[in-house]
């Protein structure tokens, strides 16, 4: 056989074998917060005291009426609140990381969202820091909830919300639920916080899980259980110290 010069008849090896990458990092616990010119501001800040008791790190961004709101609803500072935040921005930074959609976080929570925010949040015109964030996040299919803090509500508000479910936000108004027999407004609020924050997946051990109904001891029906019903029903004036929030 013919031996043509400078060649081998051995196999030559194979090239090695790269190492295998190592398997992708989990997704940091980061969460944006955005807070909004609605009224109901103190679910954005319950939001902010019970992640940095969590230790979960806060990325915070206020629009300029949730500035006037927190002075007229609340007796807390800005400064104070921006202190809850890990990291907070002016909401004109468009340059910020939240703004980035390489920037990895479990999501964006924005607590109250006003009308105009969801708005405009819908169009994907965005021209804050705001509404960049939550932008970024539809686009990064990351979980978007809007406490939507308004009411009545029109066509256009309820279209709009249509809208962004079928972007994927969730749409998520602060509604109070009684079965857990709240003492104060501070557990309903609690109680509100802990469900929006479900939706990442982050329990903050304040919620009262709804475990089925149950009867109370003996089962009968009292007189004053059955003259409940009966206004109830007929439509007269109810002795508001029968159905007190226990």
């Amino acid at each position: 056989m013919r031996t043509i010069p400078g060649h081998s008849h051995s196999r030559r090896r194979p090239p090695p074998t790269p190492p295998l990458a190592p398997p992708p990092a989990p997704p940091p616990t980061r969460l944006v917060v955005g807070i909004s010119g609605a009224s109901g501001i103190v679910y954005g800040l319950r939001l902010l005291a019970t992640l940095h008791h969590l230790g979960v790190e806060t990325h915070l961004v206020m629009s300029r009426t949730a500035e006037v709101i927190l002075a007229q609803e609340t007796t807390a500072t800005l400064a104070g609140v921006r202190r809850l935040a890990t990291v907070w921005y002016p909401v004109i930074d468009l340059a910020a990381a939240i703004a980035s959609g390489s920037f990895r976080t479990l999501g964006m929570i924005i607590a109250p969202c006003s009308v105009r925010t969801m708005s405009e949040i819908a169009t994907g015109i965005t021209q804050s820091l705001l509404t960049r964030a939550a932008d970024v996040t539809l686009k990064e299919r990351r979980p978007l909830v809007l406490m939507i803090r308004e009411t009545p509500l029109h066509l256009g508000h309820l279209r709009t919300m249509a809208a962004l479910a079928e972007m994927g936000a969730v749409i998520a108004p602060p509604v109070p639920a009684f079965y857990s027999h709240p003492q104060s407004i501070d557990d309903i609020v609690d109680h509100t916080v802990g469900r929006a924050l479900d939706l990442f997946g982050i329990d903050t051990g304040r919620v009262v899980r709804w475990q089925g109904p149950v009867d109370e001891p003996g089962g009968a029906e009292t007189p004053e259980d059955a003259s409940v019903e009966d206004d109830v029903s007929s439509g007269d004036a109810m002795d508001t110290d029968a159905v007190a929030v226990r």
